[in-house]
């Protein structure tokens, strides 16, 4: 082996790392979800509802950002080697939307720092930035040393920790708050690069030809669906924008915390566990993977299906549609039933999906397709009810969505999989004959 290369780590990292891991990232996702609560005591309802419209407006960006990590996590174990050249497009890949951010945003914080666009372009950059650091942080895990993903993620923490301290006591405005967390990810970033192998980072030789567009196409594919499902709930900030309800963003970005802690939780654990599922489900392996599939997006659609018939009829009905709306005080108690809904539907369809992706690169168009079906109906489902019924019919719409996407991924997988049908019918009775 050459100094220039590195082996890949296929297998699950051992217990304690596994918790050091969770830690990490644990860490940092729970100072941001301190951090919005805490913020809400600061600023008037009108700024925190921009502000929370602006980080709900740009969810989908650390999803876009990282994306490269997970087609690195699919392929990567799949090869012998990892090679500079993979790793610098990887890197390129992932850094591109930041360095385009960061170059924009620049000269608007200096010439408008309290705008509109400082905000809004503010949250964009540190959320594209912490995908860049999830795409560095993967290749740290895939080199061998996953230590470097929790400590890096732990010092974004205390950059969370810090800032957000900082606004509580001096009460700076969401531009200020938003810039220092610009930096702060910038320089956590900059020191996670300068970990890995220099030949990894630095300029080499240009990649064969049909590697970048491999590579390229492979990364858009697998990131269709975690993008299609942020920007869905993206969707819903936009419609409550455009239709006035801004001071709504802020109950439906406190509401859906939790989801967003457990859901984000557990696809940590699986890109955690990515490279071993993607050796494991190579080839004829992938077959107990797709019938698995099948199976879970079965029930979510059969669920989601009953969801939507009794929240239709309960809608009907005067006295409980009043209940729905949750006037007053009832509005957590609504909001609360309705996330863990969400929580379980999702769940069980991204986890089909991870088992789908994770066989082979013809089943990608299968989950991106489906994906982008389910976008389309949460942005046909946000005009429709997110108007009428607030921060209620969003949660609403995400439940829904989910279940055409749940619907339409089965339906392709079973079409373009026909050998899956025979395999999960009922067996046929035996033939009997009476006397």
């Amino acid at each position: 082996m050459t100094a220039s290369t590195t082996p890949v780590a296929a297998t699950m990292p051992r217990p304690a790392m596994i918790l050091r891991l969770v830690a990490g990232r644990g860490t940092f996702r729970i100072s941001v979800q301190v951090m919005s609560v805490a913020l809400a005591t600061v600023w008037a309802a009108d700024s925190f509802g921009h502000f929370t419209n602006a980080l709900g407006l740009c969810a989908w960006l650390p999803l876009a950002t990282a994306t490269p990590e997970k087609a690195a996590l699919k392929v990567l174990p799949r090869t012998r080697l990892l090679t500079p050249t993979l790793a610098r497009m990887v890197l390129g890949l992932s850094a591109a939307p930041v360095l385009a951010l960061l170059v924009v945003l620049a000269p608007v914080a200096v010439l408008a720092p309290t705008s509109a666009a400082t905000t809004y372009l503010a949250a964009a950059t540190w959320a594209a930035g912490t995908g860049l650091l999830m795409t560095v942080a993967g290749l740290n895990r895939l080199r061998g040393r996953p230590s470097l993903d929790a400590g890096a993620f732990g010092a974004s923490a205390v950059v969370v920790v810090v800032v957000t301290a900082t606004t509580w006591q001096v009460e700076w405005a969401p531009q200020f708050h938003l810039l220092l967390l610009v930096g702060g990810i910038v320089l956590v970033t900059g020191c996670a690069l300068a970990a890995l192998p220099r030949e990894w980072v630095r300029p080499g030789p240009r990649p064969g030809h049909r590697l970048l567009p491999r590579l390229a196409r492979t990364t858009s594919l697998l990131g269709v669906s975690d993008i299609a499902d942020a920007l869905g709930a993206s969707v819903i900030y936009l419609v409550l924008a455009a239709s006035g309800q801004v001071t709504d963003s802020g109950p439906l970005y406190l509401a859906l915390i939790a989801s967003t802690t457990i859901c984000q939780f557990l696809f940590y654990l699986l890109r955690v566990a990515q490279p071993a599922t993607s050796a494991r489900l190579r080839g004829t392996g992938g077959d107990a993977g797709r019938l698995r599939a099948l199976g879970l997006l079965r029930g979510a659609g059969r669920f989601g299906g009953g969801f939507a018939a009794v929240f239709a009829v309960l809608a009907t009905v005067p006295a409980t549609r009043e209940l729905l709306l949750g006037a007053g005080a009832g509005l957590p108690v609504v909001l609360g039933v309705l996330v863990c809904v969400e929580i379980g539907l999702f769940l069980t369809v991204m986890f089909a999906g991870y088992l789908l992706e994770n066989t082979d690169n013809k089943i990608l168009v299968v989950t991106s397709s489906s994906a982008l079906v389910g976008l389309l109906a949460a942005g046909v489902f946000a005009v429709a009810l997110v108007p009428v019924l607030g921060a209620v019919g969003g949660i609403v719409v995400l439940v829904l969505a989910l279940t055409v996407k749940a619907h339409t991924m089965r339906r392709m997988l079973l079409r373009t999989r026909p050998e899956l049908r025979a395999r999960t019918a009922p067996a046929a009775p035996s033939p009997t004959t009476t006397p």
